[in-house]
């Protein structure tokens, strides 16, 4: 088997394997199960969605902050493949440590969850900055699709797992044990990409009286400075903060929007979120497809009308639960090409040896959309909440209310992020990408 990955199409195997495992961790941690049982178990109440979108946005902005340096140091000394390894095993001891909160835990359960986060966010930057190492420019977007869509069916494998457990046993102590039984299937499932593969990228030594964190620090100023020179990256990371603020709202807030607005329990809560892995796979495919046969921008342009298809139903439809499978079901279509797609796009627009400087930012880019996004979104359904429970609303109708009006926030973002990303010119952009490689 180590043979194998060695290969040119097992090292592509094996990158494709990571996302397998780091999607359960998505699929059980933030949709699914973790982020319900901490609104309800935990906490209880509106309150619980204020706390859970400051733990999310708590996390996003560490990323934010260290993302950009770290990127810029794996890539000077290649080791982009050990600070992968340092953040997932950080994000799998974390999501472990989950098991152990318990009712009335607030501050271990937003804390434990937070640095599980940080390990999950930070490890994607060093794994999608190994897309151009297991990929040639005519692949990225194919290979990035195909890599979302074997990670869905990861979540999906996960999910199936756990389900019986939560539907036969029931009870907190088997939702905190899911928790365990991801750590264990995300660490497995990454075991090929770090014993097998070997990054190729070669170290650039320290010139003398240079140290590591300022090296990073250098590096990551050029990068800056550089980037009029990359303007079309640039327009694309600040439509990627607009939108992807949207996105992130939806899928840190999909268990809590079922189960507040379409009265979904734990079990239904799963059903929905493989349905949505499903649906991921397939938009992975198919969106990376026409990212490779016509444009990243027309494919990320025709995801984006999809999930604006999907909120707004969201947001007129009555409160029937078997209508939830439908709209979310959508919604992970049109996630799937969204996000899968970024990805390729990042690597289209980065030049070629600097792709962690540039994934990097593409980190911090993400991160600080889903700083903002998620905190407003649980402070408006919160308040919105307290409001119309102060007009006189029962508590549960109240609840409902705010989370209608959360809603708008998600629709303001994508349509933002649209805006810009119309002005992007994609061939531009990676012309002159390939222009700085060969340079």
């Amino acid at each position: 088997m180590g043979r194998f990955f060695r290969t040119e199409k097992g090292r592509r195997y094996a990158w494709y394997l990571y996302d397998f495992g780091n999607s359960a961790y998505a699929a059980v941690v933030i949709l699914a199960i973790y982020s319900a049982y901490f609104k309800e178990g935990v906490v209880g109440g509106a309150e619980g969605s204020r706390l859970w979108g400051l733990a999310v946005a708590i996390a996003m902005a560490v990323v934010a902050v260290i993302s950009p340096v770290l990127g810029a140091m794996a890539d000077r000394l290649a080791i982009k493949k050990r600070m992968l390894l340092v953040f997932t095993l950080m994000s799998v001891f974390f999501t472990g440590m989950l098991f152990f909160v318990t009712k009335g835990d607030i501050v271990t359960g937003m804390l434990f969850f937070i640095l599980a986060e940080i390990g999950y966010r930070a490890a994607q930057v060093y794994y999608d900055a190994l897309l151009p190492e297991v990929a040639s420019r005519s692949e990225l977007g194919r290979v990035s699709g195909i890599g979302w869509a074997i990670g869905s069916l990861g979540g999906i494998l996960c999910l199936a797992i756990v389900l019986p457990l939560v539907v036969l046993v029931g009870g907190n102590l088997v939702v905190r044990l899911t928790m365990v039984i991801t750590a264990v299937y995300f660490l497995l499932a990454s075991l090929p990409l770090f014993l097998f593969v070997e990054e190729r990228a070669k170290p650039r030594p320290l010139l003398p009286g240079e140290n590591i964190v300022r090296a990073g620090f250098s590096q990551l100023w050029l990068t800056l400075r550089d980037l009029r020179h990359h303007r079309e990256y640039l327009k694309f990371m600040i439509a990627f903060i607009l939108y992807n603020d949207g996105v992130m709202i939806a899928l840190n807030f999909a268990a809590i929007i079922g189960a507040v607005l379409y009265g979904f329990e734990r079990e239904q809560l799963i059903v929905l979120i493989i349905l949505v892995q499903l649906t991921n796979f397939a938009g992975a495919w198919v969106f990376g497809q026409l990212s490779d046969q016509f444009s990243a921008k027309g494919s990320l342009i025709a995801s984006m009308a999809v999930m604006v298809v999907a909120v707004v139903w969201m947001q007129l439809a009555s409160g029937a639960p078997s209508l939830f499978y439908f709209i979310g079901s959508l919604a992970g279509f049109a996630i799937a090409g969204l996000q899968s797609v970024s990805r390729s796009m990042v690597a289209k627009l980065a030049p070629a040896g600097r792709s962690g400087e540039f994934f990097g930012l593409f980190a911090v880019a993400g991160r600080s959309s889903s700083v903002v996004g998620p905190a407003v979104f649980g402070w408006v359904a919160a308040d919105g909440a307290a409001h119309y429970l102060a007009q006189g609303l029962e508590p549960q109708a109240a609840e409902q209310a705010g989370m209608r009006l959360a809603i708008y926030v998600i629709l303001g973002f994508l349509f933002a992020g649209t805006l810009l990303l119309l002005t992007v010119r994609e061939e531009e952009g990676a012309a002159v990408a390939e222009a700085g490689a060969s340079a």
